[in-house]
């Protein structure tokens, strides 16, 4: 009789299970690629002759295969812009730095785009729950059900990519910019020395954070790179 019973209720749970994994998969068989910008940034416009932009594009995150120096300037060269090696000629300085790229929570990542241009990014916000969301919230019944949920989440993981993205745009000034900077540098952990700075230049300075996020089924980096990349770099260029 408890043989039969222990039958049923394994039976019964894995029914379960596997109906929560497969609307997982239809729920989630589609890419979904989503980019945002922290905050807008609004350049002035200028003559053809003056479209010449010099970018810099870095990737300090643990995936350097995540590269947009060059679908930024593919992009800006379609958009009519003229693309410099050299700062000194150009009317604008793009200047773009990948921060994180890998797997997180989405709600991470929108805390990452709300804090802005440098803002959190500690380990605590890129934390990723890894598992399924599909059967996550089930009820089972001793290590029956917790064997049969894990599982579950071997089969059908719902897979978040995000990549954390911060932009400075230069924009040269017909007059004079006078800046003040300050920067806290801590000195091991019992104290800390404040730097204070000011400068004169021709160039006004914007920054913003994009973040993009990918979001499927089962994926798998090698499919959400691309489309990241290109999100990342339109939505950079759509700046000009």
């Amino acid at each position: 009789m408890k043989l039969l019973k222990l039958l049923v209720a394994v039976v019964a749970s894995a029914s379960i299970m596997g109906c929560a994994a497969t609307g997982t998969l239809i729920t989630k068989r589609n890419l979904d690629v989503q980019t945002k910008m922290s905050d807008s940034i609004f350049l002035d416009p200028v003559a053809p002759s003056k479209r010449v932009i010099y970018i810099q594009a870095r990737n300090t995150s643990d995936k350097p295969s995540f590269q947009l120096q060059r679908p930024l300037i593919e992009k800006l060269k379609a958009a009519g812009y003229r693309i410099t090696d050299n700062p000194e000629e150009a009317n604008y300085l793009l200047q773009v730095n990948t921060l994180s790229v890998g797997k997180m929570d989405p709600t991470a990542a929108d805390a990452n785009l709300h804090a802005g241009y440098g803002g959190a990014l500690t380990g605590a916000a890129l934390a990723y729950a890894t598992g399924t969301r599909s059967g996550s919230g089930l009820a089972t019944a001793g290590i029956t059900g917790a064997a049969i949920e894990w599982v579950s989440g071997l089969l059908v993981k719902d897979v978040t990519f995000a990549s954390i993205t911060d932009i400075q745009v230069s924009e040269r000034s017909k007059g004079v910019v006078r800046s003040t900077s300050k920067h806290q540098l801590q000195q091991g952990s019992s104290g800390s020395t404040t730097n204070y700075y000011e400068e004169e230049s021709n160039w006004k300075r914007y920054q913003t954070r994009v973040v993009s996020t990918a979001n499927k089924a089962n994926l798998e980096w090698g499919m959400a790179a691309p489309e990241m990349v290109n999100g990342v770099s339109q939505s950079i260029s759509g700046l000009f």
